[in-house]
Formats: structure tokens, C-alpha cells, sequence
């Protein structure tokens, strides 16, 4: 039996009904983490729900986030207002394959709670980059983090891996990309609270602040032109990605992901200073 279990997230497996179960049981978690055991503000949620219900059809919706503790997903979708139980709503998510897919177990409850599996380090051509194109292609919603691992220090946004560049670009339809920024899931989920470890269960009273941005505006016609224009004044190291559908080479992509990316980390830091000046208040 394959780790990866791509059977299990067919939305007709057993009919759906264990999707449906662990989607509700993950949603009561997150309810419970943010609405309950914490204070959650939220800013401009209307925007987000706007575009998981009535977003042209077809229409695929990626939303970038920070990393700030290993609750971030599923908690931060468990704020008032947000259809956190309906499992026909509810986003695709990447996964890192060596925490959420180490046996057959996790692999099975992970695949029915819409997670693709994602090795760290391999790379924007892996395996299953493919299936969340797939995804996008049918016009879903995928959550990405692109800074790539946790980072509890409140600093600016990390340089940004260029997997959901890569997505943007290579996704058959363009797809919707919303920036999110939050504070306060990495005191409700500390990395090291005793000896080194995190705590057994989530932390209560504390508060978090989700800022949802508006959506970014991709030119990428005229991105890609600029991005093979760059390349052949440029030098690039290569290490044989193929050639996009639209005949950009590896030096181009490099250029225009590293592009793209720049533009979301701005739109993700400009939340962040946002949120600050919100906290101050």
C-alpha cells in the first residue's frame, strides 16, 4: 500500500463519508483552538469567504500564509463565520511528507483531510506538484506556506521557496492568489515551552490576529516576456528542469518565480506590518 494514498482523497471514496468525518472532527479542533480556548480578530474576512463561495467557476484560489507554529492549519481557518465543517469548501493543503505521511495511518487521515504530500528539499518538478495542478485545474482551493518551515520570531516574511511561484505559473487556469498573515498561533503551539519541546496541547487565552490581504495582481504575459528577456542578459546555474507548456526554459522560470515570489513576500509583509499596528491599538 502506497504512503501516499492517493485513492483516499477521491471525493467518492466510501462515498465521502470519512472525508466528511474527519473534516467535521478537524474543524470542531480548530472551533475549539481559536473560538473557544483563544481570541481570535480577524480582518477582512469577507474577502475570503467572498471567494470560497462565489468565485467564478472554474476559478482556482491559492492562499499563501506565514508559518508561525504546526497548529497554523488547520486553527486558523476555525474563526467565526468560516464554513470550517463543509468538506466541499474546505482548501488542499501542502504537507510535509516526513511529518503527516510516516506510516500508513497518518497517510490514510491526511489524505481524507485534503493534504498532498510534499517533500522538503525536492524540489518544484517532485511528484505530487503534479496533483496540486490537478487540483487548481479542477478549480479548488490550495493553501500554501511558502516560507516553507515554522518560524516563531516576529520578523519580517522569509525569503519565499518558489513552489507556489511555480504553481501560479504552471496551473492550466491562472489562479486567485490571497495573502495571509497571522500572530499568535506560535503562543498557542511554542516550539520549545519545556525542555526543548512543544506542549501536549494547545494553549488557551491568548490572541491572534489574522489579517487577510486582497488579491494580487499577476501580469504574466508580460512577466514571462520580461522574465526571458532577463535570462539571456543573465547567468543562471541550471540543473535540467523541462521547459514550461509555453516554452519558458529554466533560466526564465528561475527568473519569473524568483519574481512572483518577491511580489507575494511584499504583499505578505505589508500585512505583517499591518497586523502590528492593529496590536498596538
Amino acid at each position: 500500500m502506497s504512503r501516499t494514498m492517493e485513492w483516499a482523497a477521491r471525493p467518492d471514496h466510501l462515498r465521502g463519508i470519512p472525508r466528511k468525518l474527519v473534516i467535521a472532527a478537524v474543524g470542531a479542533f480548530a472551533k475549539t483552538v481559536s473560538s473557544l480556548l483563544n481570541t481570535t480578530s480577524v480582518h477582512n474576512a469577507d474577502t475570503l469567504l467572498r471567494l470560497l463561495r462565489s468565485r467564478p467557476r472554474r476559478v482556482p484560489l491559492i492562499t499563501v500564509s506565514n508559518h508561525m507554529s504546526t497548529l497554523d492549519d488547520p486553527s486558523m481557518w476555525g474563526f467565526k463565520g468560516f464554513p470550517i465543517f463543509d468538506a466541499s469548501l474546505a482548501r488542499w493543503v501542502l504537507a510535509a511528507e516526513d511529518i503527516c505521511f510516516k506510516n500508513a495511518l497518518y497517510s490514510y487521515i491526511f489524505r481524507l483531510g485534503k493534504c498532498i504530500p510534499i517533500t522538503r528539499g525536492g524540489g518544484i518538478y517532485q511528484e505530487h506538484m503534479n496533483e496540486a495542478l490537478e487540483r487548481l485545474n479542477n478549480g479548488e482551493w490550495l493553501h500554501t506556506f511558502p516560507e516553507g518551515k515554522v518560524y516563531q520570531e516576529d520578523a519580517p516574511i522569509k525569503r519565499l521557496k518558489w513552489g507556489t511561484a511555480s504553481l501560479i505559473v504552471r496551473a492550466p487556469r491562472t489562479p486567485i492568489v490571497l495573502p495571509i498573515v497571522h500572530h499568535g498561533f506560535h503562543k498557542v503551539m511554542p516550539e520549545e515551552y519545556m525542555f526543548g519541546r512543544r506542549p501536549l496541547v494547545p494553549l488557551w487565552n491568548k490572541k491572534i490576529n489574522i489579517i487577510i490581504g486582497d488579491p494580487i495582481e499577476f501580469d504574466l504575459p508580460e512577466m514571462r516576456q520580461k522574465a526571458i528577456f532577463q535570462s539571456r542578459n543573465e547567468s543562471f546555474p541550471t540543473t535540467g528542469w523541462p521547459s514550461t507548456s509555453d516554452g519558458l526554459d529554466e533560466a526564465a522560470q528561475r527568473c519569473l518565480y524568483s519574481t512572483i515570489s518577491d511580489q507575494i513576500r511584499a504583499a505578505m509583509e505589508r500585512l505583517r506590518c499591518l497586523g502590528k499596528s492593529f496590536l498596538k491599538q
